[in-house]
């Protein structure tokens, strides 16, 4: 039985799927860019790499498979030793080995497996649809020659341009002086206000003067009566994401803790982290930004191999 129907089917949702006693295959992100030498533009993207010393069970594959295909775990574990022998014998005989829409292996000339990434294929799932495209950039191009041209063309339009402008030259600013008059009026008495453009404010405003004054004085005196409630400030809740450099993921705690210990030696910051199917991963850091993250991935892969970038919330 091909198994690799689901590790593609893996890929889309996880950044990390392993084949039991072959290897695992890691999912890198990279975010959209422009090549400016040949005026692409490319969506983001997920690239699969292949690290050979990922081969322990983890029990994501072997459950999907035995979820998928009506199986015990048990069986769905032998169809996948048997489908990794199968691999390795034909590897063995010097033939590649092609794994549809994920890349090829071969065997190189020290007998360690080669991959070869299907780089047609695009793993993330916010890219779906995206495809890379060429645009023509614009070179001695100025609008303002442009608009020259379409006025010097009508001679009319130009005169009746220049004509408005005038007006307006004219007219706003009489405009603006017949507005203003008005306001510099004394017309704010006894925190009520009274409008000059209206005949009746002012009759009604010498008519309730004297209510007004009194509500202003009781409430007042009810300012200085009554203490002022504290404020109540309500902290905002913030949340951002986070992104992990995992470095393994073990079923034990025990050997958990001796990586954890490991990465304290090398200066870094662990931590262990429970993953959905019972697994333990150590996170070597942690990362605000996922750019910063994936910079220090490659720092952190030196010294343990197939490390990959886990986000969190």
């Amino acid at each position: 039985m091909d198994i690799t129907a689901f590790i593609r089917e893996l890929l889309f949702s996880h950044d990390c799927v392993i084949v039991p006693g072959f290897g695992g295959f890691i999912g890198n992100y990279t975010p959209a860019r422009i090549d400016k030498s040949t005026s692409t533009f490319h969506p983001p993207v997920k690239q699969i790499s292949f690290n050979r010393n990922l081969n322990h069970n983890d029990g994501l594959l072997v459950g999907r498979i035995s979820e998928s295909a009506k199986m015990n775990y048990g069986d769905a574990r032998n169809l996948v030793e048997e489908y990794v022998a199968s691999v390795r014998k034909k590897l063995e005989k010097g033939e590649k080995v092609v794994f549809d829409n994920i890349g090829s292996f071969i065997n190189n000339q020290e007998g360690n497996i080669q991959f070869e990434p299907d780089t047609s294929v695009n793993y993330h799932l916010d890219s779906f649809g995206l495809e890379s495209f060429n645009f023509q950039p614009l070179e001695n191009y100025d609008v303002r020659h442009r608009v020259a041209r379409h006025i010097d063309k009508d001679p009319a339009k130009r005169s009746s341009m220049r004509k408005i402008l005038w007006r307006a030259a004219i007219i706003i600013p009489l405009i603006a002086v017949i507005v203003a008059v008005p306001f510099k009026m004394n017309i704010f008495k006894s925190k009520v206000e009274a409008t000059s453009l209206n005949p009746l404010a002012s009759a009604e405003f010498e008519n309730n003067k004297s209510a007004v004054d009194e509500k202003a004085a009781a409430a007042k005196d009810l300012s200085e009566t009554v203490p002022a409630s504290p404020e109540v400030v309500i902290p905002a809740v913030s949340s951002t994401d986070s992104y992990c450099i995992i470095t393994g993921s073990f079923r034990s705690r025990k050997n958990a803790e001796t990586q954890v210990d490991m990465l304290r030696k090398e200066g870094f910051t662990p931590e262990i982290l429970n993953a959905p199917n019972g697994f333990f991963r150590v996170s070597a850091m942690k990362c605000v930004d996922m750019n910063k993250a994936l910079g220090s991935k490659d720092s952190v892969g030196k010294k343990f191999p197939g490390s990959w970038v886990k986000k969190i919330n």
